[in-house]
């Protein structure tokens, strides 16, 4: 996952992205370094705050702009 790049790019801690997603900063953690996976609810939360698609998150695309509807 992405995770960590998209949070430095945007200047951000573990503990901001964290509390945008009234979780633990701990839990971050674990998705941030892969050792948990986030449930779905939680990437769709991160694809929205990160102004980008699910699918770029976990890497299936390299586009990380959101699909036009």
């Amino acid at each position: 996952m992405r995770l960590r790049e998209l949070r430095m790019q945007n200047g951000l801690s573990q503990r901001a992205v964290a509390a945008h997603l009234h979780i633990s900063r701990r839990t971050y953690c674990a998705y941030e370094s892969e050792r948990r996976l986030p449930p779905v609810s939680v990437c769709i939360a991160l694809a929205r705050f990160y102004h980008t698609t699910v699918d770029y998150l976990v890497g299936l695309v390299d586009n990380p702009t959101p699909y036009q509807t």
